[in-house]
């Protein structure tokens, strides 16, 4: 399998090379050269497998060729026996044909340990195979900040530097990242928004000189690694009611567009999905783009919900690769226009054929809050308020008379205690592992939203841990 760049103007790459590069040298981001398919009876032969195999049998395909291919059963067992749940994804029901796929049981609490426990595990793989080291960069609205210093701290090849916007994520997601005790995880808090952060990161790997002196990569769901692994948990769920027989749409809570993106992969890959409901809270540019066919930036809004206080989309442009036609020419024009103007349309024929398997829908707080007390009250079940949304927008927006509806449960209620405390008058709990999160001593460094700034704090940390 060799991997290109939906820009079309960078090295046609293998899976371990674009797991390096994270972002194409265009500007772009790396998809397969040609979408693998299973077969009906290869998805009927997932059921009742275990997860750490059913996700060696979904991502064999795409790492052909690579010397991650025979160690990847390996690294998927190691990292998935790290969950506190022995399903690693259960499906619970809350009522007839709805359900919650929980995605919340990993290390961080967050549907963000299932790629990055994995990808942190690649990257190791690939960088003893080639005996490198590499300065890794993300950018987070909470959850992938987390997450993917879980999946690095104290890994010898890797320094990790996350950007995460000052005083835009919760208290729970800020400490989970600046708690963590290991001289190679680096957090910056920047004076911005989140799609600053994710600005100056895509900004660093267009800075040639930059890029080579760090030898720079990215954990943010630019890298292509972190959609095939969230690729699986569709395939888990969708097999576990009934597929390949019975069709299921999934609703999915959605800021930089990765999630729900993965789930399009695998119906791409032969999965019977229905739909998709892709939920959003104000910062709403994907429901305004479903409702109007026009891609308009307007101001992030801070929100209850801060993992999709998201104006900038990333994952967006995988999807609309497709949509034109692979014709990564016609797609880079387009970018471009969207970034200097603040606004784009793809085309009439690109938004109907959109139109056909998305469906959007948003959220203020105010229903938010209300869906939350709504949910405890008739279920006892608590949600977090991205979840909250996803579930909302799907039963506003599906029939479950015409099949299932699986909501994506993203996080744990307690990464978000003051939203569901306010809606329901109980502070979620965290798991006894984290009982002590407040107390542990925080590290962090707060810098402007200066790309020069921020390049110089990592090459002076980058000198200071080699001197080390």
């Amino acid at each position: 399998m060799k991997y290109v760049s939906t820009r079309g103007r960078a090295p046609v790459l293998s899976f371990d090379d674009a797991l390096l590069a994270g972002l194409a040298a265009d500007g772009g981001l790396y998809v397969p050269e040609a979408w693998p398919q299973l077969s009906k009876a290869e998805i009927q032969a997932l059921r009742g497998i275990s997860y750490d195999e059913l996700t060696a049998r979904v991502c064999r395909p795409f790492l052909s060729g690579g010397a991650t291919e025979a160690a990847f059963p390996d690294l998927a067992r190691d990292a998935f026996s790290r969950f506190d749940h022995p399903a690693v994804a259960p499906l619970r029901q809350i009522g007839p044909g709805l359900w919650l796929l929980e995605l919340f049981h990993g290390p961080t609490l967050s549907f963000k340990d299932y790629a990055l426990q994995l990808v942190g595990r690649l990257f190791d793989t690939v960088l003893a195979e080639r005996d490198r080291r590499v300065t890794v960069i993300g950018a987070t609205s909470g959850d992938t900040g987390s997450a993917a210093i879980e999946a690095l701290k104290d890994r010898e090849r890797i320094e990790a530097f996350i950007l995460h916007p000052k005083g835009r994520v919760s208290e729970v997601q800020r400490r989970q990242m600046t708690t963590v005790a290991a001289n190679n995880i680096h957090n910056v808090a920047v004076e911005g928004t989140f799609d600053d952060c994710q600005d100056l990161v895509k900004a660093m790997f267009n800075d040639a000189q930059f890029r080579a002196r760090t030898d720079l990569t990215a954990v943010n769901s630019i890298n292509w690694a972190r959609v095939m692994v969230q690729v699986v948990y569709y395939f888990a769920a969708a097999v576990a009611l009934g597929a390949p027989q019975q069709p299921v749409t999934f609703a999915v809570p959605t800021g930089n567009f990765g999630n729900v993106l993965a789930g399009w992969v695998a119906r791409r890959m032969g999965l019977p999905v229905t739909g998709f409901v892709v939920a959003s809270n104000r910062n709403d540019i994907l429901t305004r783009f479903y409702s109007e066919g026009e891609m308009r930036l307007q101001p992030v809004q801070p929100t209850l919900s801060p993992s999709m206080d998201i104006q900038i989309s990333s994952n967006f442009e995988r999807l609309l690769f497709e949509l034109y036609g692979r014709r990564g020419e016609l797609l880079a024009r387009a970018m471009d226009r969207f970034r200097k103007r603040g606004r784009v349309r793809f085309g009439a024929e690109r938004w109907r054929r959109f139109h056909k398997l998305f469906t959007g829908h948003a959220l203020d707080d105010a229903e938010t809050v209300a869906v939350i007390r709504q949910i405890y009250e008739t279920t006892g079940e608590l949600l977090d308020p991205h979840t909250a949304i996803g579930l909302a927008a799907g039963i506003a927006r599906h029939d479950v008379r015409k099949g299932p509806l699986i909501a994506v449960a993203t996080a744990h209620p307690a990464k978000f205690p003051d939203a569901v405390e306010k809606a329901t008058g109980i502070r979620p709990r965290l798991p006894s592992r984290l009982a002590d999160l407040y107390a542990r001593e925080e590290r962090l460094t707060t810098l402007p939203n200066e790309l020069g700034r921020i390049e110089d704090f990592i090459v002076h940390r980058l000198n200071e841990r080699a001197a080390a």
